[in-house]
């Protein structure tokens, strides 16, 4: 068989680790007197670039795989590894600097500040960072005209339509470049329309920057647009065809 050539960015993404990787994840919580288990042995990888649309019925333990995923629950067996590294044993402070410096989050609902415009916005997660002001400005008005909102910078969120909110939370959640989009049903407020709006900005980004995301959605049009869809069967995640 003749030898297949790859050009470097290929060669690289095929020799490095996963952003994520689940390895035999349990979760599990008490209800009354026994537990309930909602991850059982779950095992998911997920490579730069790469959009995976999580799609499973309410309370299947969508939110829980992505708590896990974002380090703000920990497993109770099994390892969750970011970027390679394994974080089941750090700390706290270590933790909160990974969801800080490598993981950004979109949920259903924008969680933007309303007594700051959008630019402000998206600056304000930079500056947490120790960026400087001037330099957040600018990188945030750089992600508000990638996503078609520079005439909204100085707006508040009242201001603004659902759509346009969603993409000032999206240009937040990437603001400090991080590896891993995590989504929790970022366009389940909006009208379809709008919905497929916001993912094509969303996707945009994402294909632009780099980055890998897991995107929970009931919206099967859009899944079937992401490169893969898993689901969540008896507590183990499940390739859907």
């Amino acid at each position: 068989m003749a030898a297949v050539d790859l050009d470097d960015d290929e060669a690289a993404r095929a020799i490095e680790p996963p952003v994520l990787r689940l390895t035999r994840v349990e979760r599990r919580y008490p209800e009354g007197e026994r537990w309930l288990e909602v991850l059982k042995s779950a095992d998911l990888e997920i490579r730069t670039g790469e959009i995976v649309a999580l799609c499973a019925p309410s309370g299947a333990g969508k939110s829980t795989l992505l708590h896990l995923a974002g380090l703000l629950e920990s497993p109770d067996g099994g390892e969750v590894y970011l970027g390679g590294v394994a974080t089941g044993s750090l700390g706290d402070a270590e933790r909160t600097r990974l969801r800080r410096m490598e993981i950004g989050f979109v949920y259903q609902f924008h969680h933007l500040l309303p007594e700051f415009t959008a630019l402000e916005n998206v600056m304000l997660p930079q500056m947490i960072r120790g960026l400087g002001r001037k330099e957040a400005a600018q990188r945030a008005r750089q992600l508000l005209s990638y996503m078609r909102l520079e005439a909204r910078a100085e707006h508040r969120p009242s201001e603004m339509s659902g759509g346009e909110q969603q993409r000032v939370a999206i240009a937040r959640a990437v603001a400090n470049v991080p590896r891993l989009i995590l989504a929790d049903e970022p366009t389940g407020n909006l009208d379809p329309k709008t919905a497929h709006y916001v993912f094509d900005a969303l996707q945009a980004l994402v294909r632009a920057s780099g980055l890998a995301a897991l995107i929970a959605t009931h919206n099967m049009d859009l899944a079937a647009r992401m490169d893969r869809r898993i689901t969540l069967d008896e507590g183990k995640i499940v390739e859907m065809a």
